[in-house]
C-alpha cells in the first residue's frame, strides 16, 4: 500500500463528516462503523484481515478530522483566489445574519467567470485578501446602511479606495419583499387574525390533534395548517392559501372551542383575505423565478418589469370586476352574489392596494433602471447601441474597440444568426422553468441547464475579432442581481452551528461553511502527497 492511502480516505472520510452536517467526533463513529460492517461484508474474502487493518490504521479521530478539514478548506481557498484572479472580471454580493449564538455574521459570494462556467463561490469572512480589486466591478448588498451608507458604507469606502466608479445594487428579491410588505400595512389586521388562529390551533398540541380529526372527517387535501415564519415571504403564500382552504373547517373547530373570531364570517373582512391570497400567490410566483442559480442580472430585471405591466391588469381587472387574475376572490365574490344578489362588493379599494403597490415597485429597482441598455447587450448585442456611460463601469474596455467590433457584429450574419439561436434556447429554458414551477417540481428545475452558462458559451464561440464585446458580456454575466447565494449560505450556517455546536471557533466554521458550499472538490491525492503519513491515534 502506498503511504498516500490512509491520508486520502481519511480526507475523504473528514470530508464526508463535515458535508453532512456531523461533529467532528463522529470520526471514531465512522470508523467504528467500517469496522462492524467490514466484519460481516467482507467475510469470506481471503484477505478481509488485511481489510480490518487498513480501517484500523486510517487516522480519524477528532483532532485529525479538525485538522484536515481545515486544509481542506485552505485549498479550496487558494483554488478561489488563482480562479478569480485569472478571470477578467469579478462581482461581491454581501450580506450580514446573525448565528446560532447571535454574532453577527457576514457572508461573502463572488461570481467569476472560469472557462463556460460562472462560479458563485463563498469566500472568506472579510478581509478579503488577494482579490484582484480592480477587476472587482459590482457589489449587490442587502441596501443596509453599513453598506451602501453615503459616505462611510462599505461601497463608498471601496469606490474611494479604487478611485473609479463601482456598480451597487440593492438585492432585488429584497426589494421585492420591501414593496410586498407595503401589504402588511394596509392589510396588518388580516394578516395578525390569520396568525392568531393558526397559532391558536397549532400552537396547543390538543387543538391540533383535534383539528387534524375534523379535517380527516372533512376529507380536506390538507394535512393541518402551516406555521407561519416571518421571515419567509414564500410561507405567507402557502399559509394563506392554506388557511383558505380550511376556513369553513377552520370556523367548525373555533365554534366548538367556544371561541369567537366574527371576522371569519364577515364579508368585508373575507374580501380583503381572499384578494390577499391571490395577490400574495402571484408575488410568490415572482419570488420563484428570481431564485435559483443561474439567473443574470438581466433576466431577473425582466421579472420585475413584467410584474409591473402584471400588476397594470391587476388594476383593470379590480376596477371592472372582471377577476380574471384573482381565482379565489372571484370564487368569493360570485357566492356572496348567489346568495345575496343586491349585495354590492367594493372592490375599489382593493384596486387603489394594487395601485400603490405598483407605485412603490416603480420607485424602487432604480440601478437595474438604469442599466437596461448594458444588461440586454448579453443577448442582443447587435441592436443595442450602448454609451460611454454604461461602459465606464467595466474597467478596462475601449470605447473604440467596442464601436468598431459592434459594426463588424452587425454585419454579420453568421453571429447575428447565433444569437437568434442562443434566444430560442433561452426562451425554451425559460418555458420548461414556468412549467416546473407550476407543477412545484423544484427538484427538476434545478436540473435545467443554467441561463448564464448558455449565455456565456456563446460568447466564448466567438472568434478573439470580438474580444471586447466578450468582455462586456463576460461583465455583466458576473454581475450579481440579488444576495440569494447569501441568503443559501446563511441557512447552511445555521445547519452547520446548530446550538449543539455553537463553541466552534470561527476558523472551524469558516471551514466547514467553505467545503459545504463550495463547487470545487478538494483534491485528496494532491494533498497527501504533500504529508507525512500520519498512523492512526
Amino acid at each position: 500500500i502506498n503511504k498516500c492511502d490512509y491520508n486520502s480516505a481519511s480526507f475523504a472520510g473528514s470530508l464526508a463528516i463535515v458535508r453532512n452536517g456531523k461533529p467532528f467526533t463522529d470520526g471514531e463513529y465512522a470508523k467504528t462503523f467500517m469496522l462492524d460492517v467490514a466484519n460481516e461484508l467482507f467475510d469470506d474474502l481471503p484477505n478481509k484481515d488485511k481489510i480490518i487493518k487498513r480501517i484500523q490504521d486510517m487516522p480519524l479521530s477528532a483532532r485529525t478530522v479538525h485538522d484536515r478539514t481545515i486544509v481542506m478548506a485552505n485549498k479550496v481557498e487558494e483554488t478561489q483566489v488563482k480562479d478569480i484572479n485569472a478571470a477578467p472580471f469579478f462581482s461581491l454580493a454581501l450580506d450580514e445574519s446573525t448565528d446560532v449564538s447571535h454574532l453577527s455574521q457576514f457572508s461573502v459570494i463572488a461570481r467569476y467567470a472560469v472557462g463556460d462556467t460562472l462560479r458563485e463561490e463563498s469566500l472568506a469572512v472579510l478581509p478579503l485578501k488577494g482579490l484582484p480589486m480592480d477587476k472587482l466591478l459590482s457589489v449587490c448588498t442587502d441596501g443596509a446602511p453599513c453598506m451602501v451608507g453615503k459616505n462611510k458604507g462599505f461601497v463608498a469606502l471601496l469606490r474611494e479606495h479604487e478611485n473609479r466608479p463601482i456598480l451597487s445594487f440593492h438585492c432585488i428579491i429584497h426589494q421585492e419583499a420591501l414593496c410586498a410588505q407595503m401589504c402588511d400595512r394596509q392589510f396588518g389586521e388580516v394578516m395578525s387574525l390569520v396568525i392568531r388562529v393558526i397559532n391558536f390551533i397549532v400552537g396547543r398540541a390538543l387543538n391540533d390533534r383535534q383539528f387534524k380529526t375534523l379535517l380527516d372527517e372533512v376529507v380536506n387535501n390538507y394535512p393541518g395548517l402551516l406555521l407561519h415564519s416571518n421571515v419567509r415571504w414564500l410561507s405567507r403564500g402557502k399559509v394563506l392559501s392554506r388557511f383558505a382552504a380550511c376556513l369553513n373547517e377552520i370556523r367548525t373547530f373555533l365554534e366548538m372551542k367556544g371561541v369567537g373570531h366574527p371576522e371569519l364570517a364577515d364579508t368585508e373582512w373575507l374580501l380583503k383575505f381572499y384578494y390577499l391570497v391571490d395577490l400574495t400567490e402571484h408575488l410568490n410566483q415572482l419570488n420563484v423565478k428570481m431564485q435559483g442559480i443561474g439567473n443574470t442580472v438581466l433576466s431577473l430585471q425582466q421579472a420585475v418589469f413584467a410584474f409591473e405591466n402584471k400588476l397594470e391588469l391587476f388594476i383593470t381587472d379590480l376596477e371592472t370586476g372582471r377577476l380574471l387574475h384573482f381565482e379565489k376572490l372571484s370564487q368569493f365574490k360570485d357566492a356572496c352574489t348567489a346568495s345575496e344578489p343586491i349585495q354590492n362588493l367594493d372592490l375599489h379599494q382593493l384596486a387603489g392596494c394594487t395601485s400603490s403597490l405598483l407605485q412603490s415597485f416603480k420607485a424602487r429597482f432604480g440601478e437595474f433602471r438604469e442599466h437596461t441598455r448594458l444588461f440586454k447587450f448579453i443577448t442582443h448585442p447587435n441592436e443595442c447601441s450602448l454609451n460611454t456611460a454604461d461602459l465606464n463601469y467595466i474597467p478596462g474596455v475601449s470605447i473604440r474597440d467596442f464601436e468598431a467590433e459592434v459594426a463588424d457584429l452587425k454585419a454579420s450574419d453568421m453571429w447575428v444568426n447565433k444569437f437568434k439561436s442562443l434566444n430560442e434556447d433561452l426562451e425554451r429554458i425559460t418555458r420548461q422553468k414556468a412549467e416546473l414551477a407550476s407543477k412545484h417540481m423544484w427538484t427538476e428545475m434545478k436540473k435545467l441547464q443554467p441561463e448564464d452558462q448558455l449565455i456565456l458559451k456563446t460568447w466564448n464561440a466567438l472568434p478573439v475579432t470580438y474580444h471586447t464585446l466578450q468582455r462586456v458580456s463576460i461583465a455583466v454575466l458576473t454581475m450579481f442581481g440579488s444576495t440569494y447565494a447569501c441568503d443559501q449560505s446563511f441557512s447552511h450556517l445555521k445547519n452547520i452551528k446548530s446550538n449543539l455546536r455553537s463553541r466552534l471557533t470561527d476558523e472551524s466554521l469558516n471551514a466547514c461553511m467553505k467545503l459545504n458550499l463550495t463547487k470545487y472538490q478538494p483534491d485528496y491525492k494532491d494533498i497527501s502527497k504533500s504529508m507525512q503519513h500520519q498512523k492512526s491515534h
